[in-house]
């Protein structure tokens, strides 16, 4: 039997140890990442579910759905699941930022996946200092998410600037020289406004005309009715989802011969179906190769697995997919010990990675991806001819 003073140092001991086990399983807990798990991996998304760009979202997250769903069923990233966390910001800036802290904060996501706009997208860079989230693929182009490069934002999309450009180019090329730009009032508007000058200085040509519009409210007999006045022969727009439509339709009532090209963030298969008959020899810029495209690794890649997710093929879609690619083999880069920092240098390890015919790039100089640029034109059945 024990004596009386070894009971005492036992009775400590058992003590001690009671204090330290559940302090040892907190500091463990502590230690591990938020939105990691052995089997999980949570993301967080705030984009427009519902709003003026719903339909093209709608596609978009398809499209990353189809490749993380993919990438489940065969066992996910190390050992581990994708799950994505999606609020609705309905298309609104502010409410993306709120989201984007809700998301981190509140749900404990891993990393921010695949927001939607300019001004939206720019609106989550302070909460991203501030937590030190990265973000992998925002959907837009506007150069002030590539230069200075920001930590935590890694691009996957060309620029807009870039699509201007080429605007701008083939419009010379054929013979237009009267070229009018028609954007947004917001960051990217003027980020489109940038590129345009640019290039049009390059070209030694001037603007015929330069018309805005209000985001939230916009006038779209006003804005046409001083670009008619114009001796526009072309015209670049830069603007989203519905109020494009709505400025194209009242473009082809006003001045049916005007030559008519917008961005890449109207390249989805909504956009053309919205437009209908008006939308015959629209020009877009796109930034991913062609959905339907299968003489490259990546377009039967996609056309495999939309086929087997049930996914139509679109633009749009397909900007998801390569979205989740590269968001997949950053998190495999990083390994089974999952942490942001090592997500930031796994993705900055990527220096020339091949996603199936498309080269994409970072660097700690660099996150910009891909520079994949190519001209399209709706055609008479609704699909884009390249």
């Amino acid at each position: 039997m024990l004596n009386t003073r070894s009971r005492r140092l036992a009775l400590r001991l058992c003590a001690c140890l009671s204090l330290m086990l559940p302090l040892s399983v907190m500091t463990s807990h502590a230690l591990a990442e938020d939105g990691v798990t052995d089997n999980t991996i949570l993301l967080g998304q705030t984009v427009g579910l519902s709003g003026q760009i719903a339909g093209p979202v709608k596609e978009m997250n398809a499209g990353a759905k189809a490749y993380f769903e993919h990438i489940n069923t065969n066992g996910g990233v190390n050992g581990r699941k994708i799950e994505v966390k999606i609020l609705d910001d309905k298309f609104d800036p502010a409410t993306a930022a709120a989201n984007a802290a809700i998301l981190i904060k509140k749900e404990h996501v891993f990393a921010l996946f695949q927001s939607r706009g300019t001004p939206h997208t720019e609106a989550l860079l302070p909460v991203l200092t501030e937590t030190k989230v990265p973000l992998i693929a925002p959907s837009t182009g506007a150069s002030l998410f590539h230069a200075p490069v920001n930590r935590y934002v890694f691009n996957v999309r060309a620029k807009y600037q870039d699509e201007v450009r080429r605007g701008v180019e083939q419009f010379n090329t054929i013979g237009l020289k009267d070229i009018a730009l028609l954007h947004v009032d917001d960051s990217f508007g003027r980020d489109g406004l940038a590129g345009f000058n640019q290039a049009m200085i390059q070209h030694h040509l001037t603007p015929a005309a330069i018309v805005t519009f209000d985001r939230a409210k916009p006038d779209i007999a006003a804005a046409v009715k001083t670009l008619t006045a114009s001796t526009a022969k072309a015209v670049i727009i830069i603007g989203s989802g519905v109020t494009t439509v709505a400025l194209i339709k009242e473009m082809r009532e006003q001045n049916p011969t005007l030559q008519i090209m917008t961005l890449s963030n109207n390249a989805s298969q909504s956009f053309v179906d919205s437009l209908g008959k008006t939308g015959l020899g629209v020009m877009v810029s796109q930034i991913m190769p062609a959905p339907h495209m299968v003489s490259t690794v990546l377009g039967q890649e996609f056309k495999s697995i939309a086929i087997a997710q049930g996914v139509s093929p679109s633009y749009a879609a397909m900007e998801g997919f390569v979205a989740a690619k590269v968001m997949v083999e950053g998190l495999r880069r990083a390994g089974r010990t999952l942490t942001r920092e090592g997500l930031i240098r796994a993705l900055e390890s990527m220096r020339r990675y091949d996603i199936g015919g498309v080269m994409l790039g970072y660097s700690e100089k660099d996150h910009s991806g891909s520079g994949f640029v190519e001209l399209t034109m709706i055609g008479k059945d609704g699909k884009f001819l390249r």
